[in-house]
């Protein structure tokens, strides 16, 4: 309906659409009131002071999808999947958040979870009557159907690296030399010039962080300093910096430079580094290149760059085909749950094969109960929800 909101002297402070949603079917599972206004700073500013004259409460940060969840009409992996949705960067990281948002880990969960509660209590009533031990037969049937639960548990563990890149990126630091064309590439790869690009060397001081999309794939590009011996104090600086930004980089892309004669690679790359050479200035090869084999690009003329993605998607084993359908992907709070659930299991697992007594294995299953029924939030602490809830905005 369409009503006017008035201030204590009758005067009319904004018009607006005034909806009403019944619980259990609103967003929080509670009867719901929305008033959508025309917006602005001060009018909303005043249409919310007025609010509060008559009795409404500010909401903190996340409180409506807080109350969702202690509604029952959102599972704690769903409300988290609420947060990865507005903040998706990318369409693969926004069909992950809706993936979890519909439920889809926190069933995989209660699954895991269900079967590990029957295999407790087919153990627990061994416990109830000690005068029976445990025929070997039954233990090599709870064996199998602890490893088979401790398998899903290491399959979505293996998610783990795919959702951190998902809500993070991948850390791609562009390194080299000064003048290689570091800037040229950043600026290439988003589609607009971000950094300033010079002949002069040492243009690049500091380092630049843009994030960029490719092929579904958000990579978080960080342009640094060019790697060379200088007595400027401030230059220095900033290769100490690339240095580091090198060490902590998920991706290397090495750029050198193909209108300079043939020089053998300087530059230490970190052991174990996903790594990556590319041959900048294709369009002014020196002849001494000719019989060097590597990924050629002209930041110049956009020749290469299509190689070049392709070369990172392989290089990353990520792509929209590799993430299928369906994904999946955990998160660092679901992996520490999953984590300890699969040492529960593994403490579980020997104390079986061991024969030691059953209440020792009991033990171990009830903790991993416990800690794969945080991540939906079948278990709960006040400590985990105020630090979920605490990361969302106002109004979520």
């Amino acid at each position: 309906a369409l009503r006017k909101i008035r201030d204590e002297n009758d005067l009319v402070i904004d018009e607006g659409v005034l909806c009403f949603f019944a619980g259990p079917g609103s967003y929080t599972g509670e009867d719901v009131v929305e008033f959508t206004g025309h917006g602005g700073v001060v009018v909303t500013r005043k249409v919310l002071e007025r609010f509060v004259e008559l009795g409404a409460i500010p909401a903190g940060p996340g409180e409506f999808t807080q109350r969702a969840f202690m509604n029952g009409r959102l599972d704690l992996t769903q409300a988290e999947a609420v947060m990865d949705l507005i903040s998706a960067q990318t369409s693969l990281a926004l069909r992950s958040a809706n993936e979890q948002l519909e439920g889809r880990l926190g069933a995989m969960c209660q699954d895991i979870r269900g079967a590990l509660l029957s295999l407790t209590a087919h153990l627990e009533a061994y416990i109830d009557f000690p005068e029976e031990d445990i025929d070997p037969e039954v233990g090599e049937k709870l064996k199998q159907g602890l490893s088979n639960q401790r398998k899903r548990i290491s399959d979505l563990l293996a998610t783990a690296d795919q959702g951190r890149i998902l809500r993070e990126g991948v850390r791609t630091v562009i390194y080299g030399k000064p003048n290689v064309g570091k800037s040229s590439l950043l600026n290439r790869l988003l589609g607009y010039q971000r950094a300033i690009v010079s002949a002069q060397e040492g243009t690049t001081r500091d380092t630049i962080e843009e994030v960029v999309n490719i092929r579904g794939i958000p990579l978080r590009l960080i342009d640094t300093a060019g790697v060379r011996e200088s007595k400027d104090e401030i230059e220095r600086e900033g290769i100490a910096m690339t240095h580091g930004q090198v060490a902590k980089a998920d991706l290397i892309l090495e750029m050198r430079d193909l209108s300079e004669p043939f020089e053998e690679a300087e530059l230490p790359i970190p052991e174990g580094a996903k790594y990556l050479q590319i041959l900048n200035k294709w369009d002014q090869e020196d002849s001494s290149w000719s019989s060097k084999d590597g990924l050629r690009i002209s930041c110049e003329t956009g020749e290469g760059f299509e190689e070049l993605e392709e070369n990172l998607m392989s290089l990353l084993s990520l792509d929209e085909e590799h993430w299928g359908v369906h994904s999946v992907a955990v998160n660092a709070r679901h992996q520490a749950c999953l984590l300890r659930g699969r040492e529960a299991l593994d403490r579980a697992i020997s104390s079986i094969g061991a024969g030691e007594d059953p209440e020792f294995t009991s033990l171990s299953l009830r903790e991993a109960l416990g800690v794969i029924g945080e991540i939906s939030g079948v278990v709960d602490t006040e400590e985990i929800l105020g630090e979920i809830f605490g990361n969302f905005c106002i109004g979520k």
